[in-house]
């Protein structure tokens, strides 16, 4: 395997909260990396040198293990103005060994470290609590807001612990949002088609360029094709959807080689969304990747505070691709956009969400054949 499609290989040294280190988790993934430890105090932080954000790329070969204080579970952090899809996020841990141009983390986190959660006892119990509770609602649970859901797995073995878990849950699934190629953790495992595993896709232009350390293309479907053949089932992500020159041959490319080489009735769902960004990233990205010109496109602001391409930018980078997608995808799969507005959805679906109970119904509906 190389370097980028197990991204946790980018990984030089270990730092442990002081807290964590008689947990039996915390000793398996020392055991496991074979890497130099440092302890630090409890809610100490790794010492990086320089200042953020030009010590990124430094301290992304550091990963701190040690609790999380927060909420394990909880809803995505969607906008009221935006059509949200009521995903579940379940905190895995913080920031991410890849380096894409346009990840908000960068504007989101303000450090540079990688940061893992080892009490996971406390993170299941959480899991059991919440789904216990609304034991009538259908639960589409994500692992990839903060972080990538695979990236570190070869060294945590997490994918395994959850997948099992999911396995026994009937009103639950489980999506594993990946950049990697790291899925041989999740071979041979009863998964009971409870787990979903996904990826982020572009054209072949902005995943070479733009997507720094990521597995390619080819590693990505590859990686894909084993999971279905391993019963799994699919997930795709256009997002973010990005103008560039040969943008619509490209995404157009990467649609015909997508259904070239998965087979499409395992696919479940796949998303859209443009371009969007907090202010303060672009200075980020710009002082940190000074070659990338995207950002430097027309934007306005959303009603979320993010700057966005305008409406009929977006309508019609959508329109290109979700004609290419409805050629090949199966009839079964879900096509939708991530946080959009109703006219965005009527302008290219041809109607809106509410028309067909709302976008999490139309997930969910689409959960019922798996």
């Amino acid at each position: 395997m190389t370097l980028y499609q197990d991204p946790a290989c980018f990984v030089e040294k270990l730092h442990v909260a002081e807290d964590c280190l008689d947990l039996p988790y915390t000793k398996e993934i020392i055991a496991r990396s074979c890497l130099p430890v440092q302890v630090v105090t409890d809610r100490g932080t790794p010492d990086i040198a320089g200042s953020y954000p030009a010590n990124m790329h430094t301290g992304k070969r550091h990963l701190l293990l040690c609790r999380n204080r927060g909420t394990f579970f909880k809803p995505c952090p969607g906008t009221k103005e935006y059509r949200c899809c009521d995903y579940q996020v379940l905190n895995i841990g913080m920031n991410c060994p890849m380096d894409c141009v346009y990840c908000i983390l960068q504007a989101y986190l303000n450090n540079p470290w990688l940061s893992f959660f080892v009490n996971i006892d406390d993170l299941f119990h959480e899991l059991d609590d919440g789904l216990y509770r609304q034991a009538d609602k259908i639960f589409r649970i994500g692992t990839g807001e903060f972080t990538d859901s695979l990236a570190m797995d070869s060294l945590t073995h997490l994918s395994p612990r959850l997948v099992s878990y999911m396995a026994k849950q009937p009103r639950a699934i489980l999506e594993l949002k990946t950049k990697s190629a790291n899925v041989a953790n999740l071979r041979g495992l009863k998964h009971n088609e409870r787990t979903i595993v996904a990826w982020s896709l572009n054209t072949e232009t902005i995943m070479q360029k733009e997507e720094i350390r990521t597995a390619s293309f080819a590693e990505r479907l590859q990686a894909a094709r084993q999971c279905a053949d391993w019963g799994y089932h699919l997930a795709f992500h256009f997002d973010p959807i990005i103008l560039h020159p040969g943008w619509e041959d490209g995404y157009k490319t990467t649609i015909r080689t997508l259904f070239r080489t998965v087979p499409a009735d395992a696919i479940a769902w796949i998303s859209l969304g443009a371009l969007r960004y907090l202010p303060s990233l672009k200075q980020i990205a710009a002082s940190r990747f000074p070659k990338s010109r995207f950002f430097y496109e027309e934007f306005v602001g959303g009603l979320d505070g993010k700057r966005r391409y305008f409406r009929e930018e977006r309508v019609k980078m959508y329109r290109v691709l979700v004609d290419e997608l409805r050629r090949f995808a199966a009839p079964k799969t879900c096509l939708y956009f991530c946080m959009e507005n109703d006219t965005i959805w009527k302008d290219v679906f041809g109607f809106v969400p509410a028309e067909k109970g709302g976008l999490p119904a139309m997930l969910d509906q689409t959960l019922h054949w798996i």
